[in-house]
């Protein structure tokens, strides 16, 4: 999925995506590819900024989709194994891969970096997890474990090493020990100087974007600069990033800045503005955003990728999916496609220039919607095909069919789980809609007709996609749970659609 050698730091980023297994397979060809290189280089040579400790310095495996952290430990004991056995190098396990609570951190494993090797090598506490406790000079040694997507975030600064590694201390969690920690939680930190760009970096790791997004990183380290009245240049990825972190950061600046922006590759370009991710090298979200990817590389994108005319036919075909839920999440999609529509037809022109700040209000609901909507065209068939493979589960033996039983259980309730969902979604748009037909351009008062109608069908056909899959349900708490919260959910809708219509036909009269 790409190589991002930063210079300065005489290091190459690799990323592959794969399946567990093909993915030990892959590394363990590399780790061969390396075995012959140890005749072609050495690290006793390397005099690069960024810590390092080994020629294959570390080898996280990282849990993308359909793939628990489980299996990634699993893939990170093999290849840790097989490396040391095949090139008789020392390695460790780190993350949540690690034996020991000491080396659950890499800068702990990493501690004085090669230089410190021979000597920790020697120590008992510090023998390596796989391969044997001696000092490789050409190779130093790895370190291989499993753990969630981290972002290597690099903040650019004009001043010197020594004052960008001051103010990594004072963000990292770590901060200058024990009695100083940082501000941030689950952000690593160093300052370094890169001399062929003539500038400094805060370079940070953010371990879970979640608990510190890129945003507050960025934001923190300006404002730490501001007070030591030192020039903030842009920032730099290292290597890919999930969509989420991107699109986070993105919403705080609308939000901070008062902005009204509803496209994502809109969203993507204002994150790379603000943060300045282009100053050092092109930035191009397509091979830097991993989701971009992902989806790059699938040969099947799913019911929502084909043309109307293939959808169609689809669900036209004798086959029980696609069906009745998937052409409801559609109709909802569209329902909420319209809503969108008849905002932005309200919006940002002179004659409607009063209507400005409910527009903004109003649409950027109805664009969410039909984004999640348009994704549960997929959901629901895929939730449906878990019943249908329980199904085929043998049954020759007491245990197989319980198995079996509770296997096609959990598949109903999925099943059940996606049209409701959907007929929630749905529930939260009416009161956007009604506003809408209150102020809306009337040369659009069709397409919010059909909105209503469209979003009122898609809740009908949820309504009875959850029926049909609960009545083979045996949990009997569940459904009544259930079919009281859908029918609530039904008569909403058809109420809503009502007021929507009156709406409209008031302001004709």
């Amino acid at each position: 999925m790409g190589t991002f050698p930063p210079r300065g730091w005489m290091r190459i980023y690799y990323n592959s995506m794969e399946a567990p297994g093909s993915m030990v397979l892959v590394t363990g060809l590399e780790g061969l590819v390396g075995q012959q290189s140890t005749s072609l280089f050495s690290i006793s040579a390397h005099p690069g900024e960024h810590p390092r400790m080994g020629a294959l310095d570390v080898c996280p495996f990282v849990p993308v989709r359909n793939v628990s952290m489980e299996e990634c430990v699993t893939c990170a004991h093999i290849f840790g194994q097989r490396l040391a056995a095949e090139l008789g190098v020392p390695v460790y396990l780190y993350g949540a891969a690690a034996r020991h609570e000491s080396r659950k951190a890499l800068p702990s494993i990493r501690a004085g970096e090669y230089e410190a090797l021979p000597e920790k090598l020697a120590k008992p506490e510090w023998a390596p997890d796989f391969g044997p406790p001696t000092f490789v000079p050409r190779w130093g040694a790895t370190v291989t474990g499993a753990r969630t997507f981290l972002i290597a975030y690099n903040i650019n600064l004009l001043c010197t090493k020594e004052l960008a590694h001051r103010i990594a201390l004072n963000i990292r969690e770590q901060g200058r020990g024990p009695d100083q920690p940082g501000r941030l939680k689950k952000v690593q930190g160093i300052g370094w100087y890169l001399e062929e760009e003539n500038m400094a970096q805060v370079s940070t790791n953010l371990l879970d974007f979640e608990t510190t997004p890129l945003h507050t990183v960025y934001e923190e380290i300006c404002r730490d600069a501001q007070e030591l009245n030192l020039p903030v240049v842009g920032s730099q990825l290292v290597g890919l990033i999930p969509k989420k972190a991107m699109l986070d950061a993105a919403e705080f600046y609308i939000k901070k800045e008062k902005l009204f922006i509803l496209e994502e590759e809109q969203k993507i370009r204002l994150v790379v503005n603000r943060l300045g991710l282009d100053s050092l090298s092109p930035f191009h979200p397509r091979d830097r955003i991993i989701e971009y990817l992902v989806e790059a590389g699938e040969v099947d994108g799913g019911l929502v990728a084909k043309p109307l005319g293939a959808f169609v036919r689809a669900v036209g075909a004798r086959s029980a999916a696609p069906g009745g839920g998937s052409v409801s999440a559609a109709a909802g999609a569209l329902g909420a496609a319209l809503g969108s529509m008849v905002g932005l037809m309200s919006y940002g022109k002179r004659q409607f220039e009063d209507l400005d700040p409910i527009m903004r209000k109003l649409i950027p609901p109805f664009h969410q919607a039909m984004e999640e909507l348009v994704a549960m065209v997929d959901a629901d068939s895929h939730a449906f095909s878990s019943y249908m493979e329980a199904m085929k589960l043998p049954k020759n033996t007491p245990e197989e069919r319980e198995r079996r039983t509770a296997a096609m259980q959990q598949g109903l309730k999925a099943a059940v789980g996606v049209p409701y969902g959907l007929a929630e979604k749905v529930s939260g748009l009416w009161p956007a809609l009604k506003e809408l037909a209150r102020h809306c351009n009337l040369a659009c008062k069709s397409d919010i007709q059909v909105g209503a109608k469209m979003l009122e069908a898609a809740v009908f056909g949820a309504y009875f996609n959850v029926m049909i899959n609960l009545k083979d349900i045996t949990d009997e708490k569940f459904k009544l749970v259930m079919s009281q919260k859908v029918s609530g959910l039904l008569e909403e809708a058809k109420q809503g659609s009502a007021v929507v219509l009156a709406l409209l036909d008031k302001r004709v009269a």
